[in-house]
């Protein structure tokens, strides 16, 4: 058996009839030392993506769906969240109806919620609350009973969208319902108490009050509170209002 010496093995371009025996492989280009560095900086340089836009969250289903199961949403606060419900708000309705939920949207506001959907059968079991309703106390549904109103008193003036009320303004709506003598500072406080908690129910909006000025805050009262506080609610308050007003007046009478 003949031994076969790799390092003696033809050249395969040299072997081909059409390989050109002359032929020659031009060098490559040498890299400076100063072209490499910049090359190497501009690899891994951290302002490589500096100028470039920051990129906005995608919204999809459920980035939709978990802030309605947990509140409100609000044009003016995201509102490129806000366009996402408008472009998904068919399939968001489709998913919330297999919770027994329905979805609120009104698109001319600017607001969105969910709410259980009325029971109809009256023999289909009950299911769980997913939107827990929060009981209120007779002073914070006089209050909003008040600002409802007082929504309803700005809108038909045809003025500005926005309702904004100074603290003193509110205290103005309740100082009729409240007993003869009241403490002025001790009233401004209960108002502010009671504005609070109807902040965290998200009907009152504190605006942030302007730099290098002492003033008493201001409130703005959302436009939402108009979906909540219908005219129903306002008829079932009224009645329980007039009876208060009794009670208010008797007491009155016998400090008297």
């Amino acid at each position: 058996m003949q031994s076969v010496d790799l390092f003696d093995s033809p050249d395969p371009l040299r072997s081909t009839p059409d390989a050109d025996p002359h032929r020659q492989i031009p060098p490559t280009s040498p890299i400076s030392p100063t072209d490499r560095r910049a090359r190497w900086d501009a690899d891994i340089s951290p302002d490589a993506d500096a100028d470039a836009a920051p990129r906005q969250p995608a919204h999809d289903l459920t980035t939709l769906v978990i802030p309605l199961l947990k509140g409100m949403l609000y044009r003016d606060e995201d509102g490129a969240q806000w366009q996402a419900l408008l472009n998904l708000q068919a399939r968001v309705r489709d998913y919330v109806a297999v919770l027994a939920l329905e979805l609120v949207l009104d698109e001319s506001e600017g607001y969105a919620f969910l709410r259980a959907r009325p029971e109809t059968d009256d023999d289909a079991p009950k299911l769980p609350r997913l939107v827990a309703r929060r009981p209120l106390t007779f002073q914070v549904s006089l209050l909003l009973a008040l600002l409802r109103k007082k929504l309803a008193e700005f809108d038909a003036s045809g003025g500005d969208t926005r309702l904004i009320l100074s603290l003193e303004a509110v205290t103005e709506l309740l100082r009729v319902f409240m007993p003869a003598g009241s403490n002025e500072s001790r009233l401004m406080d209960q108002v502010e108490t009671q504005l609070n908690k109807i902040i965290e129910l998200g009907f009152v909006r504190r605006l942030k009050a302007q730099s290098g000025k002492a003033q008493s805050p201001s409130f703005e009262v959302r436009r939402i509170l108009k979906a909540y506080v219908d005219a129903q609610w306002l008829a079932d308050f009224d009645a329980r209002l007039a009876a208060y007003q009794v009670q208010l007046s008797v007491a009155d009478a016998g400090q008297a």
